[in-house]
């Protein structure tokens, strides 16, 4: 059994429509994703206030949504290489949002840290079933455009949350005006699961099929040990999500907490902020389609964007120097779009490490850099606990994509023609 073996569709082509259609349900999914997961961080200065919770308590809700996240990565890409994607996709979908709902039912930290990791679980079988699916649908650098428009969506969800949260919240002071959210960005579920049902064929994502092969390695999981270029992702997830995952879950406390603006205020900024990560989202796929364009083979166009990202994160260092005001909103948006616009790449590089064995290999990633990254969110709300302070974290977390990148240039693996 090798990488290369792959199966093809049996039923009729499908049009270059079609495929832009389903990368937008992919987005459609992605965004869902992110609002369900967001609507505890937009609410979070109400929700910890209410249920009496510390820092540290709201750190342990992230710590454990990321266990949970990273447990659920290898379980569903392990089942979306086994099973159609076709009804993987919305069985999940519907499970997490259902898991959303039953949020806002939460009394205490022990139910809601239940949800919480339960939301975890079930949220990170939403990524082997896209990237199966862009696999299966795109190449080259179509590819790399498809999952930044797969990962724009986690943006546009972030947009919305706040607005959505405040649509419905306003300044309702009431004890429990934070528990409709749940109930309502929750229930969007079912309106995708139909329109992803309807829209896909079995065999337009099909399963792909073990072939015998003398030079395989004994299992899928030995063959990841033995890639290069799996290593070379492991700290690049990793850094990846200390920088994205901390900034996401902290931003609304940093500004409200940290920096004493208002709820109105840090809710507004907080779409602009995710307004600003999907632009550099999408930017990313289409600066590295440009370069290829340009004649730079796949591999290096996606360092360069890779480098260009980390660049933008690592302005986070000049974040402690700022007071609230225009300098401060202006380098956060810059760190923003930096943060997602290394998505695709890492998106896309994971996707070179296997084609039968894609759902496994990216839910080992995943798990391996969710089980490594969440601590640092204890550690975090640990340190503010203490210190009264969000500033020396949220600087250090821009700098974690460098390290990635200095490792991937070293562990992946170097070719004369760099085609992937």
């Amino acid at each position: 059994m090798t990488f290369s073996d792959v199966s093809e569709p049996t039923g009729s082509p499908r049009s270059s429509n079609w495929v832009w259609w389903i990368s937008g349900l992919l987005l459609l999914a992605t965004m869902l994703n992110y609002m369900d997961r967001q609507t505890l961080a937009v609410l979070s200065v109400r929700i910890t206030k209410e249920l009496s919770l510390s820092e540290e308590n709201y750190g342990d809700l992230e710590f454990g949504f990321g266990v949970a996240f990273a447990i659920g990565s290898l379980s569903f890409g392990i089942l979306a290489d086994s099973l159609s994607v076709r009804w993987l996709y919305p069985i999940v979908l519907l499970s997490w949002s259902a898991i959303g709902i039953l949020t806002g039912f939460c009394k205490d930290f022990s139910s809601l840290l239940t949800c919480r990791i339960l939301l975890g679980f079930f949220e990170a079988g939403h990524w082997p079933c896209a990237l199966k699916t862009t696999q299966a649908l795109q190449t080259g650098g179509k590819r790399l455009m498809g999952n930044s428009i797969l990962q724009s969506g986690g943006a546009i969800g972030a947009i919305l949350t706040p607005l959505v949260v405040r649509l419905i919240t306003r300044d309702d002071p009431t004890a429990g005006a934070w528990r409709t959210p749940f109930f309502i960005i929750g229930s969007l579920g079912v309106v995708w699961a139909g329109l992803w049902l309807t829209s896909l064929r079995t065999d337009d994502v099909p399963v792909q099929q073990s072939k015998p092969d003398e030079n395989s390695g004994p299992n899928w999981f030995f063959e990841c040990m033995w890639n290069p270029k799996f290593w070379a992702l492991v700290p690049v997830v990793i850094c990846l999500n200390i920088t994205w995952q901390l900034i996401r879950a902290w931003l609304p406390k940093f500004l409200q907490q940290g920096r004493g603006a208002t709820e109105a205020a840090a809710l507004f900024f907080n779409s602009c902020y995710f307004a600003a990560a999907d632009v550099g989202c999408i930017a990313a796929g289409a600066i590295a389609i440009w370069l290829g364009k340009k004649g730079f083979p796949s591999h290096p166009a996606r360092i360069i964007v890779f480098a260009c990202c980390c660049v933008l994160t690592g302005m986070t260092g000049i974040v402690p120097y700022l007071k609230l005001g225009p300098a401060l909103y202006a380098v956060l948006l810059l760190v923003a779009a930096g943060s997602l616009g290394l998505f695709p790449c890492y998106y896309s590089m994971s996707q070179d490490v296997s084609e039968r064995h894609l759902g496994k290999a990216t839910g080992l990633l995943g798990a391996l850099g969710w089980l490594i990254s969440s601590p640092v969110q204890k550690l975090f709300g640990k340190y503010v606990d203490r210190y009264q302070s969000f500033d020396d974290g949220i600087a250090l977390a821009g700098f974690a994509p460098l390290v990635g990148l200095i490792i991937l240039q070293v562990v992946w693996p170097k070719s004369r023609t760099s085609s992937t």
